[in-house]
Order: structure tokens, then sequence, then C-alpha cells
């Protein structure tokens, strides 16, 4: 397939049900639109439920909206319990929600928040939803990365919560190094099912709402450069190229083609040599079942 890969070369999606959280704006909504607009049924899974029902009226397709505050194991649990009596099956699951750089604080359950948000709440909604996509022959875990899994990122065991020292860049670039090691180690335990893969996706550079937690020099200086960024409907390729494309296969990385991978078309493209860290990747899942109370069924 050539390189310029483009939503229209999502195949038919017709009888799919696709998760997606954090749906009702930025690169979710895009990547439930597409699939939307492709047949899908997409559960628009969103922290508030008044904004997801505003974003499904804007989508030209069968969606419906669920409430899901990723912040909240409590609420991760009745999400999952929601879509699981709703849905025999799912075809597509997408951890798409983040948060990014913002001042320390800590989830309901008293995790790091861009850990807990980003890393630990996907986990535990895909370990309890995981049985849904199992007997579903093409099922695939897509969870979106970022290129800062690169900046100063390390799963740091000794101070995982960041109560000791904090960054706004180390702890987001540790989620989402979390996220890829996730990726890896799940498909790992999926492989000999041969039904569902794990893959994972980056958007480069996009224009959203991501760094509304960053500090004010920050997103002075981002809305300056914003006119380089790519659209959220091209950041969203990726990610939808990772969830649909005949040829992709567990394991992989997909992320824009041009320099740097700041933007452009949706191409293979590889992670960290940390982020293969096998040992690191089995310590972190031992310490995310533990943390959060989810055990999988691989």
């Amino acid at each position: 397939m050539s390189e310029q890969w483009t939503e229209q070369h999502v195949p038919d999606q017709s009888g799919r049900v696709a998760v997606v959280t954090g749906a009702s704006g930025g690169l979710g909504l895009e990547t439930a639109r597409v699939l939307a607009a492709r047949g899908a049924h997409v559960v628009l899974a969103v922290r508030d439920v008044e904004k997801g029902k505003q974003a499904a009226a804007r989508i030209d397709g069968d969606t419906s909206v669920q409430a899901l505050d990723l912040t909240s194991l409590a609420s991760v649990r009745s999400a999952a319990a929601d879509l699981r009596a709703a849905h025999p099956r799912i075809d597509l699951l997408v951890n798409n929600a983040g948060v990014m750089y913002t001042p320390r604080r800590t989830t309901t359950d008293g995790f790091e928040l861009q850990l807990g948000t980003n890393h630990l709440g996907h986990f535990a909604l895909t370990g309890l939803l995981l049985d849904r996509l199992l007997p579903v022959p093409g099922s695939r875990v897509v969870t979106v990365a970022s290129n800062a899994h690169r900046m100063r990122a390390a799963i740091d065991f000794d101070d995982l919560q960041s109560e000791r020292s904090y960054s706004r860049v180390r702890a987001y670039g540790q989620s989402k190094l979390a996220n890829l090691m996730f990726t890896y180690e799940l498909q790992r335990r999926l492989a000999s099912h041969g039904t569902t893969v794990a893959v994972a996706a980056h958007p480069g550079v996009s224009r959203t709402e991501l760094a509304r937690n960053a500090p004010t020099t920050v997103r002075l200086l981002l809305t300056r450069l914003a006119p380089l960024f790519q659209p959220a409907e091209m950041g969203a390729l990726p990610t939808l190229r990772a969830a649909t494309d005949p040829a992709v296969t567990g394991g992989q990385y997909y992320g824009p083609a041009g320099r740097r991978e700041v933007r452009g078309h949706p191409v293979l493209v590889a992670s960290s040599p940390e982020s293969h860290d096998e040992t690191v990747q089995r310590r972190l899942w031992a310490v995310s079942e533990e943390l959060t109370q989810v055990t999988f069924p691989v």
C-alpha cells in the first residue's frame, strides 16, 4: 500500500463495535468520526457525558456515549460493566484519552495523574474488556502513545508516583513509555490466542487541546507554533491505520512519515530501545496489576 495512507483507505467497518476513549474532541473524535462513517458502531467513552453527546451529534453514523473517568478505578469498573452488558462482542478498543504536562495531582486512587490516566486507567479498562475481544477474529487493542516516550522517560519503580520528585515532562514521558511497554507485553500474551492483537500509534504533533494543562509559557509557545502542526484529522490517521489496516500485525507502532515523525501520513515507525526492555515490561505489568487489582484473561 502507498505511504500516502488516508482515511479513504479505512475498509468497511460494518458490523464492528469500536470503543474509543476520549472521543469528545481532538484525535478521539476524529477517530470515532471515521470509524462511524465506515459503518462501525462507535462508543464514545468520555469523562464529560454532555460533551460526548455533543460530539456524537457531529458524527454521521451509529454512535453511543459511555461515561468513563480514567482517573477513577471505580468509574473504569462501572464503565466496563456497562459496556459488557451492552456489547457481547467488541471488535476494537482504542485507548486514546490522555492528559499532558499537568501540575502534580493525583487520581481518586492516589496515582500520579498522568500515569494514572494515560496508563493505569487504560490498563484496567483493557483488562476488564478483553474477554469481549478475545473471541472476535481480527479484534484489536490500539493504544495511543507519543514521541514523548523518548523525552527524559524511564519507568521509575522507586518513585513511580513521583512522590519524591516531580517533573511534568518526565512524568508524561514515563506514562507514554508505559503505553508502549503495555502494548508490547500485551501482544506477547495475546500471541497464542491468534484472534486479538495489540498495536500502538502516535499522532506526531497535532493541533488538539492536549496541552491545555501545560505551563503558560509552554502554551504560548505552542500557540505560536500551531501553524506548523498538523490538524487533528491528520493526527488521527496513525491510530486509524493501526486500528483498521488489514496488513497490521501485533506489536507494531505507527506514526507520521515526516521528519522526526512530527507530521505526515502514517507509516510503520520504531520506538526507543528502552521501550523494548522485556524485563521492565513484565515488571510494569505486575505492578500495574497490583495497583489496579485487575488481572487479564491471558
